[in-house]
């Protein structure tokens, strides 16, 4: 082949590569013009980049409720998402264990960790004035569990309803008190709901009164939606919950309240999903008063978790005694912390087992109880109990687990 026809082939490719680049450029300058019109809807039907987020308090692993789960983020995380979006912003989430109870809000909430923590209990004097409420959201309490089929042969509308029946009562609730009294009645205490639900589903109890979101969520998740869930309202059995703030966060409160009309039937739709009752309760009376344990619940503790234990009252010291009062102990110990360590520190597992103190820490036995119930091991799972009892209170405490090193956990 010539010189000159290498060239004219040289020439056309170079003009057919000039021709497409002219196209690539065209293509090119003609999406980065349009990118702007097409940026524009998508924004609007977003959130607001001018806006903050709404920052979130939640603890990741409290499902139904909420999760560090993307797929699964819970009812009251979803429910904040939602709110946000009707604000137009977008959501960020500080995590933190609600277990601690009402440290959790002072630590996050009242620190200024976050701006807003969905599902706080709507009470007059839950964390005093520090905290404000949006309208209500929702309900939690105690609810009734039972086969499907019991409803033909026996509705659950009230206490009579269970003569004759074995009820699983969760420890140191409200419905174990209800029921103390009634003798026609067969109580199984469980120490959890995921225990009361295991036994209905063992066929050891007939009825379960347990904590009614777990309840509804373990229902829908793990049995199939085999069980009716009757919730139950009465003293310390149902109370409203909220969206909840601090106190100089009055705008942000009202601008919620602003959305949250519209917004109904989105949260019946998740209550749904999660499987947590939204449903009428059914009124069951009232606990007694005057027969009812003295740590017998009256309110929860912060969000999603079951009624709290009241402060039981202490028969304090007498001045100078540093012994403190070993049945006092006793009682703050078996209202607050048999979740963990069981009953009257009757204990299986022995790295929890607080009647092998003594063995394990010696002489160091007392040094080590006040830093451990003072500061808590948050990543062993144990809160810090400085806030929420008095020296003297925790001084009965080690009194009572002075107590039991020796005996096998029983007085």
């Amino acid at each position: 082949m010539s010189v000159s026809c290498i060239a004219r082939n040289e020439l056309r490719t170079a003009s057919r590569n000039t021709r497409l680049d002219r196209a690539i450029r065209t293509v090119l300058l003609s999406a980065l013009l349009m990118a702007p019109a097409l940026m524009v809807p998508a924004l609007a039907a977003g959130a607001d980049e001018t806006k903050p987020p709404l920052r979130l308090c939640a603890d990741p692993t409290n499902l139904p409720f909420s999760s560090d789960d993307p797929g699964k983020p819970g009812l009251y995380l979803e429910i904040g998402q939602a709110v946000a979006q009707k604000l137009g912003r977008t959501v960020s989430t500080n995590w933190y264990k609600s277990y601690f109870g009402k440290r959790t809000v002072r630590e996050t909430l009242l620190s200024k960790q976050c701006d807003a923590m969905v599902g706080l209990p709507l009470i007059d004097d839950f964390m005093g004035p520090a905290v404000i409420f949006s309208k209500p959201i929702a309900h939690e309490g105690y609810a009734l569990v039972g086969a499907r089929d019991r409803a033909k042969d026996r509705k659950l509308a009230g206490i009579d309803d269970l003569k004759g029946l074995r009820v699983a009562v969760q420890y140191q609730s409200t419905p174990q008190n209800l029921l103390a009294l009634r003798d026609d009645i067969e109580k199984v205490t469980v120490l959890s709901p995921e225990e009361g639900m295991a036994a209905l589903e063992q066929g050891k109890v007939d009825i379960a009164f347990i904590w009614a979101p777990v309840a509804g969520w373990l229902n829908k998740t793990i049995y199939g939606d085999k069980y009716q869930i009757v919730s139950t309202e009465g003293d310390g059995l149902l109370w409203a919950t909220a969206i909840g703030f601090a106190k100089a966060s009055g705008a942000l409160r009202d601008e919620v309240d602003g959305v949250l009309p519209a917004l109904q039937p989105e949260i019946s739709a998740l209550f749904a999903k999660y499987g947590v009752p939204n449903g009428a309760p059914v009124k069951f009376g009232e606990a007694d008063r005057a027969t009812t344990s003295s740590v017998g619940a009256s309110e929860p503790v912060t969000v999603g978790q079951a009624a709290a234990a009241e402060k039981p009252v202490q028969t304090a010291a007498a001045k100078g005694d540093t012994k403190g009062d070993t049945k006092a102990g006793r009682e703050v110990f078996n209202g607050t912390c048999a979740h963990c360590h069981g009953p009257d520190a009757v204990q299986a597992e022995r790295k929890i087992d607080l009647r092998l103190l003594k063995k394990r820490y010696a002489d160091d036995m007392e040094q080590t109880f006040w830093k451990t119930v003072h500061d808590g091991r948050p990543a062993k799972g144990m809160p810090a109990w400085k806030d929420v009892f008095s020296d003297d209170e925790l001084r009965n405490v080690y009194a009572y687990l002075q107590s039991v090193q020796d005996t096998g956990g029983s007085n």
